[in-house]
């Protein structure tokens, strides 16, 4: 410390990390290293069978291919980057109701039940208030407001995964005939399940029981959220 002088007894005029850069001595500090791996030899010897051969033999350790390819083949560069789902905000909790900024219910109020592991949020409107079912959605395209729905004792149950929402794999290719007949038809619309039905319902129950506690806060959700003429969403508080 004899370079830092004291202001006063006690308080030298410079902090630690200044001293340090001062005196230089990340200059010389060492750093183990790990053993590298011991590389395998170019070449081996090898007996070879045969009076005349010489008995022995000295090749390659590896081989050479062959053929190689007549185009160059551009191979994926590969990441060490582990994707980490995002962290959830502060101000979203389980009953939050949240405004949709984006995607086919923009405008609308939903609930907040649960955040997947990929990140997403498990929200709903509930289906028998405004019309949005359960779905996921990013918390980038959601404004967290102050109002909430006191849940209680409800859980969520665990099948409520990133899986429930992953599509039915697709069936076999039909064959050319029905192909050819079918073009220009429309598709033929896939009847809902009847077990994503039930669990919708049963979701609602709970969270309409909730609603009935707070007055008008049915009506809350049921309104569609927008910005008039003069208004900047910067300035509101929700």
């Amino acid at each position: 410390m004899a370079r830092s002088k004291d202001i006063v007894p006690g308080v030298g005029r410079y902090s630690r990390s200044q001293v340090f850069a001062r005196r230089a001595l990340y200059k010389g500090q060492k750093k183990g290293e790990a053993a590298k791996p011991a590389e395998p030899a170019p070449t081996k010897e090898v007996t070879v069978g045969g009076d005349k051969n010489g008995s022995t033999r000295v090749v390659p350790t590896s081989k050479a291919p062959r053929f190689y390819p007549a185009e160059d083949v551009r191979q994926p560069k590969k990441s060490r980057k582990a994707v980490q789902p995002p962290k959830l905000r502060s101000t979203i909790t389980p009953g939050s109701i949240l405004i949709l900024l984006a995607g086919r219910f923009r405008g609308k109020r939903v609930v907040f039940l649960k955040q997947l592991e990929s990140g997403l949020l498990l929200v709903t409107g509930p289906f028998k208030v405004n019309g949005v079912p359960l779905r996921r959605v990013n918390q980038a395209y959601v404004i967290a407001t102050s109002t909430t729905v006191d849940l209680g004792d409800y859980k969520v149950d665990a099948k409520f995964s990133d899986a429930y929402f992953s599509k039915p794999a697709s069936k076999g290719s039909k064959s050319a005939e029905e192909e050819f007949f079918t073009d220009g038809k429309p598709k033929e619309k896939e009847a809902f399940p009847e077990s994503k039905s039930a669990d919708q319902k049963e979701i609602d129950k709970a969270i309409i029981a909730s609603l009935k506690k707070t007055e008008h806060l049915a009506k809350y959700l049921k309104a569609s959220w927008g910005l008039s003429k003069g208004e900047y969403p910067h300035q509101l508080v929700f």
